[in-house]
């Protein structure tokens, strides 16, 4: 469902008519209408999809995240690099949000091994810091 937001290709159309039968070459592209379906779009964006965790609005639950699914929606955000869509998602999860922000979350070592919903804002804290390398956060991070 996100590759057919983000690109405006109805790959659920494309993949009834297969499943019909219909040869993949057979199909018009329908963004191009010039090719046929069988051609990759060319896309000079990527999009980046950010969960929306408002635990705020719930008495006595974790903030800790698990398999359970807690978050409340999610944004889509589209941009020709990723740190500009992930700032824009970022953004506009929370309006308070300017972005990928180190001062909303404190870092530690057991706030970044233990994920909550304010997990990619402590990641921002702990590069801003120094204090760990991209490869100590990966083994944190896990």
């Amino acid at each position: 469902a996100l590759a057919s937001k983000a690109t405006g290709y109805p790959l659920a159309y494309v993949a009834a008519k297969l499943a019909l039968g219909v040869p993949l070459p057979d199909l018009k592209n329908s963004v191009t209408m010039a090719t046929t379906a069988c051609f990759e779009p060319s896309l000079d964006y990527l999009v980046v999809k950010v969960p929306r965790w408002d635990l705020n609005k719930f008495v006595g639950v974790s903030d800790k995240i698990g398999s359970s699914m807690k978050s409340i929606g999610e944004v889509m955000a589209i941009g020709r690099s990723f740190e500009e869509a992930l700032q824009k998602a970022l953004r506009m999860v929370d309006e308070k949000v300017v972005g990928f922000e180190t001062e909303k979350a404190r870092c530690s070592t057991d706030e970044l091994e233990h994920p909550s919903d304010q997990r990619i804002f402590v990641l921002a804290n702990a590069l801003k810091s120094g204090k760990y390398s991209i490869d100590k956060l990966y083994e944190l991070t896990r």
